[in-house]
């Protein structure tokens, strides 16, 4: 047995031959996994309200991290007033099954979804000789179809832009490409508000004459 096993054997004999924890520190406290609880140490036992207890993966040790802390900043929110999304692939059913779950997932935030609409499909054909060396007259054409679906959200802030956004492209399926288009309300500009005739010289009457 080590020489730390036998400290904490030893201390946890004393602890507990003074009478142990009362009914209310037994609720609060963590216990080690030595066997033996310590209230008074930091490191060993904590409040069940302010520490977390996650167990390591593949260790079988509980790590203790503190919650963190919201911080709040002075920075205005970005206001976009449209919000367009537009996906393509080669396969249609790929873009309903995504057109559903981003829809879904838009609903559940409470996004106004404007309208979705599918724009004209592109095909690209390619023709070729069937065989690779002979037989010129005879060719083969190859097809290639892209199907696009685009979906328009409308009067969004940037917090919850940043975060639909980020949902839907990390489960964006294989072999579909995305194309995000923001439309941002900004404040005009001080030049731009006040008036011109204001910035203009004076005109004097031997000008003007």
């Amino acid at each position: 047995m080590s020489r730390a096993g036998c400290v904490c054997r030893l201390l946890g004999r004393q602890f507990w031959s003074r009478g142990g924890l009362t009914q209310a520190q037994s609720s609060h406290a963590v216990l080690h996994p030595w066997g033996a609880a310590f209230p008074g140490c930091s490191f060993l036992s904590g409040s069940v309200s302010s520490w977390k207890i996650t167990a390591g993966i593949h260790t079988g040790k509980p790590s203790y991290a503190i919650p963190p802390k919201i911080t709040e900043t002075d920075e205005a929110d970005a206001l976009y007033k449209r919000i367009s999304v537009l996906v393509k692939c080669h396969d249609r059913a790929v873009l309903d099954s995504y057109e559903y779950f981003a829809t879904l997932a838009a609903s559940e935030l409470d996004i106004h979804v404007e309208k979705v609409y599918e724009p004209p499909k592109k095909i690209k054909r390619l023709t070729v000789l069937k065989s690779v060396h002979i037989f010129k007259k005879h060719r083969v054409q190859y097809e290639m179809r892209t199907y696009y679906r685009c979906i328009e959200l409308k009067h969004l802030t940037g917090s919850t832009a940043r975060v639909y956004l980020e949902y839907i492209q990390r489960n964006l399926p294989e072999g579909v490409a995305m194309e995000v288009t923001t439309t941002a309300i900004e404040k005009l500009p001080e030049h731009i508000k006040r008036p011109v005739w204001n910035t203009l010289p004076p005109v004097s009457d031997h000008q003007s004459q």
